[in-house]
Parts: structure tokens; C-alpha cells; sequence
């Protein structure tokens, strides 16, 4: 899978974690299979614009949020 996926995944799996969410919670929220989530945070599946919009309400976040790397990762610093 391409560096977006991967990015989109760690971003989900922080703000679950940070929201204090389990997967079965996110997978509830969003209305896909708890296994999806999985493969959507190890970077192993390809979302559609529509699963990153509702990752976005159920995360409570901007979609372009979800997609964008830290700046650490982004090679910039500041």
C-alpha cells in the first residue's frame, strides 16, 4: 500500500488511542467490521474518500487531518 494509506492508518490508530476508543468502539462508530479498522490502522487497506469521511465524524476531526502526516514524519521540523 502507498505511504497515504499508511499515514491515514497511523493517524486513525492515534486518535482512537488518544480517544480513548477500542477498535470495536471505532469499528461501531464508522459501521465496518472491527477487522476492516484493523487493516485500515496497519496501513492494508485503501480507504474510500467516503470510510475517511466517517473516520473523520466519528474521530471528530477534519478529513485532510486523517491524510496528512505529523511534521516529524514530513521531514519538516518546527
Amino acid at each position: 500500500m502507498g505511504r497515504l494509506g499508511q499515514v491515514f492508518g497511523r493517524n486513525v490508530r492515534r486518535l482512537r488511542q488518544d480517544r480513548g476508543l477500542s477498535q470495536e468502539a471505532l469499528a461501531d462508530a464508522v459501521g465496518l467490521a472491527v477487522t476492516y479498522v484493523g487493516q485500515i490502522e496497519r496501513g492494508r487497506r485503501n480507504p474510500t474518500l467516503n470510510v475517511v469521511e466517517r473516520f473523520a465524524e466519528a474521530l471528530t476531526v477534519d478529513p485532510l487531518d486523517l491524510l496528512e502526516a505529523p511534521a516529524a514524519e514530513d521531514g519538516v521540523s518546527g
